[in-house]
């Protein structure tokens, strides 16, 4: 009876229904939780992406399993969890938080960071044009182009219109690669500028009025969406909460939206989105090809927004330090981290922070006009 009893709980165990597959992706799973943890590559964003990942693959869990049909029972916690991520809701929600944390004094006070913004877009577009020609058909190639705007929110929000069967690969690809911006961009800025430019010290910022910052979310709003009436719900939330940081008046909504709120809806959105790289649909070639795209897409981006900063570089007779155009991705403020990093490892007294948040918000706005133009030509 003993020895039956153990045979049935191993039978019955995950032990027992452990596959290759799994491992693989367990295996990936520990190595972007050592990622985050031990080299701190945005942990924020890894660590419940890269937990989800090991959740889900663990046999027999049944985290993302959805209700069986004529079934009254309930389906997994993370199948209910993501249905923010499938309806859009997540994407909007993380818009209006990083809308309440963001200055976007530095872009008004030098409105000519928006073409380094657009330039960070050019790997949207590569992207495309290369995906359309390995056969994805357009829906699908906007979406994988839309990884190269280094934009989780932008990607979930234009795959879910467009291709929801690859939501799985692209929303993984598109997050990790937010993630793993401090490994992508330095060598491709150190290949693309010279010591010298990167040496460059800037000139301080001009101080931005009060009414510039308030007016700024609603003009924006007002004009982008008349354009491009489908990115309504990521830039008018983008905006909202960029009106309740400015407006001074709404304190306690502009601390929840760019606290509480955007670190509920990061938990969800990281692990459930982690939670879709199940084994048997994430390792197959269609899924490899995406990730690929999306690296391509996003190494496109951060040469196109160098080379606008290059170009701006000579236009301003050098006052403009070229590595703030990798910025223009719109991961804030990752990519003007970065810049900064690399701006002071050739100059120590250099301090290009506030410089490059100018061409990341930017970027933020030039994501999600690209994407309404995407489904403006292919929804």
């Amino acid at each position: 009876m003993f020895v039956d009893a153990l045979k049935t709980i191993w039978s019955d165990s995950g032990f027992a229904a452990l596959a290759w597959k799994e491992c693989i992706m367990i295996g990936v799973a520990f190595f972007l939780i050592y990622l985050a943890i031990v080299k701190k590559f945005e942990p924020l964003l890894l660590l419940p992406i890269a937990f989800g990942m090991l959740l889900v693959n663990l046999p027999l869990s049944g985290l993302m399993n959805e209700p069986a049909e004529g079934s009254s029972g309930p389906g997994g916690l993370l199948h209910y969890l993501y249905m923010g991520v499938k309806l859009g809701i997540y994407p909007s929600l993380i818009f209006l938080g990083i809308g309440a944390m963001t200055d976007f004094g530095p872009l008004i006070a030098r409105p000519s960071s928006l073409f380094m913004g657009a330039g960070a877009q050019f790997g949207i577009f590569a992207a495309f044009i290369i995906a359309s020609a390995l056969g994805f058909d357009p829906q699908e190639a906007s979406s994988i182009g839309i990884i190269g705007g280094a934009d989780g929110p932008t990607a979930i929000y234009l795959t879910t219109r467009l291709a929801p069967d690859l939501l799985p690969a692209i929303a993984i690809a598109a997050y990790s690669y937010m993630a793993l911006i401090p490994m992508i961009q330095p060598p491709l800025m150190r290949l693309i500028t010279t010591k010298k430019e990167r040496e460059i010290k800037m000139e301080q910022l001009r101080e931005v009025s009060k009414l510039e910052k308030i007016c700024f979310p609603i003009i924006v709003s007002v004009f982008c969406i008349l354009l491009l009436p489908s990115v309504a719900p990521l830039i008018g939330m983008l905006m909202l909460g960029n009106l309740f940081r400015e407006s001074g008046v709404v304190e306690r909504l502009s601390e929840t939206a760019q606290n509480a709120l955007i670190n509920i809806v990061t938990i969800f959105l990281g692990v459930t989105v982690g939670a879709t790289a199940v084994a048997d649909r994430f390792l197959r070639l269609q899924t490899l090809m995406i990730i690929g795209l999306g690296l391509l897409a996003f190494m496109f981006s951060t040469v196109g927004g160098l080379l606008i900063g290059k170009l701006m570089c000579w236009l301003s007779g050098g006052k403009i330090n070229p590595l703030i155009g990798s910025a223009g991705v719109s991961a804030v403020p990752m990519a003007a981290r970065v810049s900064q990093i690399e701006g002071q490892k050739a100059n120590k007294s250099n301090y290009l922070l506030m410089h490059a948040m100018g061409p990341n918000v930017a970027g933020v706005i030039g994501s999600a006009v690209a994407a309404g133009i995407l489904l403006a030509l292919f929804g």
